[in-house]
């Protein structure tokens, strides 16, 4: 990778990773500094990226500089220890963005990581196991249950519209 490559993905890949890390962890400071180390990592390692497949180094890198962050920080929540609230939205409101909003940042962080992937970025299942080290089965798993929490939060769509 050279130069121009490397400016070319910061180009059409930063706003991106900055989004994909931000709804993770929802503080702007520290998403700019993964996403920053994320690029200073490619920098140094850029001798060994194949230029096609910077997009998936890149989110690869941040989500994993985004578990070191967080396993410092003491905050990683494991899936076993976490009860899913049986809890809905019933209220009458029309703003769905932000009740969706609201609902992802409910999610367990690796039901959050793997639905944003898959439903914001648009990620393969493969691809999402190469990005958070799980198998496509894990995956699966962990999107139909932050689907279907998804689902059972916003209750139905009358009384969301």
């Amino acid at each position: 990778m050279n130069v121009k490559e490397y400016n070319q993905a910061v180009d059409l890949y930063s706003d991106n990773v900055f989004r994909f890390i931000l709804k993770n962890i929802r503080d702007e400071e520290r998403a700019r500094d993964i996403v920053q180390d994320s690029y200073e990592k490619l920098w140094r390692n850029a001798e060994n990226v194949n230029p096609e497949k910077v997009k998936s180094y890149l989110f690869t890198t941040a989500y994993h500089t985004m578990i070191d962050v967080l396993r410092k920080e003491k905050r990683q929540t494991y899936m076993e220890d976490y009860q899913i609230p049986e809890e809905t939205h019933d209220e009458q409101y029309s703003d769905l963005k932000e009740v969706l909003n609201e609902a992802v940042k409910r999610l367990p962080e690796i039901q959050r990581t793997v639905i944003l992937l898959r439903d914001y970025e648009g990620y393969s299942y493969k691809e999402i196991g190469d990005v958070t080290s799980l198998s496509e089965a894990q995956v699966k798993v962990y999107i139909y249950r932050a689907r279907v929490f998804l689902k059972n939060y916003i209750g139905k769509m009358e009384m969301v519209v």
